[in-house]
């Protein structure tokens, strides 16, 4: 699937503001599975990037506006390709992946994605609520599959419940969120049971599907580290494998690792307008 990508992200302040310092994650990453044919950023005032690999593999462009400014527009523009097959139904999980899975190495090799964060935690009572209906953690993939499921069916997607400092625990509170709240309550579920998992930006190519959710910005969804295998997504909002409609941005503990657009300035207070669109393209036809 090609697909051609904007993103457009406008800030509006109520009065001049200068020496405005922002660091944007919105080039799409390239895989065995997901290929950037093209990628551009367009900023308004005008300002140069410079760019650079954070830690968790995103390309990271960093970027200052000295001059006074009312207004702030980045629209960043992608072609990308993406083939991911469906391969969960075909796994079967093995003595050799159970004891990678519960050797100390295992563990420690992928500690980043055990810890809970802030974004993350939930409390005993929510993790044992949710354990009660999943059942005891026999392997890592069948339940993070029973976990997805019980998400799906017991939250509510509601886009005026939550906002971007919503934590897992005030989510699973209320039983509703966004993309973004799905995700970071499965996060904690599964941490809190021993599973390696990171939290995934990108977009979601709704198409004609209309009982899919996700598409009006950015979306969210879940790798989780299969032994043996290697990550595989789980979309808890849509209860679905990430398969090729999904395209990934960014991966890391927490929102707070991948977010689109972080700034400082110097200034009044500002309004954030986000815009995207997502175009399935002919895949033999060529986009300069």
């Amino acid at each position: 699937m090609k697909y051609k990508i904007v993103h457009t992200n406008t800030f509006k302040y109520d009065a001049p503001v200068d020496q405005s310092m922002n660091t944007i994650r919105l080039r799409p990453l390239e895989d065995e599975c997901q290929q950037l044919i093209s990628y551009r950023t367009d900023i308004h005032p005008s300002a140069m990037t410079k760019g650079h690999e954070d830690v968790w593999g995103n390309y990271v462009e960093e970027f200052f506006i000295a001059e006074p400014h009312t207004s702030l527009e980045v629209v960043a523009t992608s072609i990308v390709t993406v083939q991911r097959s469906p391969f969960l139904q075909d796994i079967r999980y093995s003595s050799e992946m159970k004891t990678l899975f519960e050797s100390p190495l295992y563990k420690e090799h992928y500690g980043a994605y055990l810890v809970e964060t802030a974004y993350t935690k939930l409390n005993m009572e929510q993790i044992r609520a949710v354990q009660k209906v999943a059942g005891s953690m026999k392997d890592p993939l069948s339940y993070a599959l029973q976990v997805m499921d019980y998400l799906y069916s017991s939250f509510i997607y509601d886009k005026d419940s939550t906002d971007v400092e919503t934590t897992a625990e005030a989510a699973f509170e209320h039983s509703r969120g966004v993309c973004q709240d799905f995700s970071h309550v499965m996060l904690g579920i599964l941490r809190a049971s021993g599973i390696p998992s990171r939290y995934v930006s990108g977009y979601l190519y709704v198409g004609e599907d209309s009982a899919l959710k996700g598409d009006a910005a950015s979306h969210a969804w879940v790798e989780v580290m299969v032994p043996g295998i290697g990550w595989a997504g789980l979309d808890p909002t849509n209860n679905v494998e990430a398969l090729s409609n999904h395209i990934r941005v960014g991966t890391g503990r927490d929102y707070a690792d991948v977010s689109p657009l972080q700034g400082k300035y110097r200034g009044g207070e500002s309004t954030l307008d986000v815009g995207v669109s997502v175009q399935l393209l002919d895949a033999n036809e060529r986009h300069d």
